[in-house]
C-alpha cells in the first residue's frame, strides 16, 4: 500500500507542479523542515532556509507576474522548463519507496508536470481572448488554488489528488477542444 500511496503523491505534486512550481516544492519543504515528512537525501535541501527563501520569493514574483496579461504569458514559455523541472524534482522525491530508479521517476515526472503546463498554456489564450486579458487574473487565482488543493491532497490524500488531476486533464482537454472547434468553425 506504501509503494501505491507513493505513486499517487508523487503524481499529485508533480501534477500540481504543472499548475504552478513553487507551491508544491515550498508545501514539500515547509513539511520537511517542521517534521511531518521525510524526504531522502538529495531531495532534503528543499527544506533549507536558502531553499525556501528562493522559492519563496520566486513564487510570490510568479505569483503576482501570472495575473498580468503579457507577463503571464512570458511566464508560461519559462514555465515550460521550471514547471517541468519541478514536477520531476518533486516525482523523485517522493517515490523513494517504490524502487522506481530516480532516472525514471524524475522522467514521469517531468511528463506529468510538463503535460499539465502544456494543457495549461495552451487553455490560457481562452481566457485572454475571450476576456481581453481581464479574465487572465482570475484564471491565474484558480490555477494557483488548484495547485495548492493538488499539493495538499497529494501529501495527506493522494488518491483524492490524482482524482483530482485527472479532473483537471479533462476540464483542460475540454476547454482545448472548444478553442479547436472554434478556429476550425471560422
Amino acid at each position: 500500500m506504501e509503494l501505491l500511496s507513493g505513486l499517487l503523491s508523487s503524481l499529485g505534486l508533480s501534477g500540481a507542479a504543472g499548475l504552478n512550481a513553487f507551491i508544491p516544492l515550498l508545501l514539500v519543504g515547509l513539511l520537511n523542515r517542521f517534521g511531518v515528512m521525510h524526504l531522502a537525501q538529495p531531495y532534503d535541501l528543499l527544506s533549507t532556509t536558502w531553499v525556501l527563501v528562493g522559492v519563496g520569493v520566486l513564487g510570490a514574483l510568479d505569483f503576482v507576474g501570472d495575473k498580468i496579461p503579457g507577463v503571464d504569458h512570458v511566464l508560461h514559455l519559462v514555465g515550460g522548463v521550471v514547471n517541468a523541472a519541478a514536477g520531476a524534482i518533486l516525482f523523485a522525491s517522493h517515490t523513494g519507496v517504490a524502487d522506481i530508479p530516480p532516472a525514471l521517476s524524475m522522467a514521469l515526472g517531468l511528463i506529468v508536470a510538463g503535460g499539465v503546463h502544456a494543457t495549461r498554456a495552451a487553455v490560457r489564450p481562452v481566457a485572454t481572448a475571450t476576456t481581453a486579458g481581464l479574465g487572465n487574473p482570475v484564471v491565474s487565482t484558480v490555477e494557483d488554488g488548484t495547485s495548492l488543493l493538488l499539493s495538499v491532497l497529494a501529501v495527506f490524500a493522494p488518491v483524492l489528488a490524482v482524482l483530482v488531476l485527472a479532473a483537471v486533464v479533462v476540464f483542460g482537454y475540454r476547454m482545448w477542444s472548444r478553442l479547436g472547434g472554434r478556429r476550425r468553425a471560422l
